[in-house]
């Protein structure tokens, strides 16, 4: 009964929302962050991800994730894991071997490659989600990697019943507009001519 369960757990989709905005507060060994988060459910299973968030001192970044949701008990309570890319300003700290002192630099322009993985909660519209963050620096800071635990709280704008009708709603009418009239039909079958 146990493998019957399971089995059918991971078939179900794992997210009750199509669209979300809301709050994120995130917090690393530099700084704490507020900033702005909004997820958009582009498969099934699959969202994109928007951060911005700010320290409103040395450290603001832009952050774009791709997502993969599973289902853990239900889709209102599942896990996430993705990658992505970010963008931003940040503070770097500089090592001088010679001297033993630690420089620190600002409004350094950064890029760098994020992964995510997370838990999330729906309920009552309102999607709660604990995740770590960590980013791998490809420019404009000394750090090669900065992790990053965060809690967001998003409300749910379009739910994915609502998403879900709509694309199927797309897929009849794509279906009704490439549909052939039966003659026509008939008539590539037994490839009649006429003269």
């Amino acid at each position: 009964m146990l493998f019957l369960d399971l089995a059918t757990l991971e078939t179900t989709y794992a997210q009750r929302y199509a669209t979300a905005v809301g709050l994120r507060f995130g917090s690393n060994d530099i700084s704490r962050t507020v900033g702005l988060t909004a997820k958009q459910r582009i498969m099934q299973q699959l969202t994109v991800e928007g951060i911005l968030q700010s320290d409103f001192s040395k450290n603001t970044t832009a952050h774009i994730l791709m997502a993969n949701h599973k289902p853990i008990i239900s889709k209102r309570f599942n896990y996430y894991y993705g990658a992505g890319v970010s963008f931003g300003r940040e503070e770097s700290f500089v090592k001088q071997r010679e001297t033993k002192e630690i420089i620190q630099t600002y409004g350094n322009a950064t890029m760098g490659m994020d992964l995510i993985g997370g838990i999330e909660l729906t309920v009552a519209n309102t999607v709660i989600s604990l995740d770590y963050k960590p980013n791998i620096n490809l420019a404009g800071r000394e750090e090669f990697f900065r992790g990053q635990v965060g809690i967001s709280a998003r409300t749910v704008i379009v739910k994915s019943k609502e998403q879900d009708k709509r694309w199927r709603k797309k897929k009849r009418a794509k279906k009704r507009a490439n549909r052939e009239p039966i003659g026509d039909k008939l008539k590539n079958i037994f490839n009649f001519r006429s003269n």
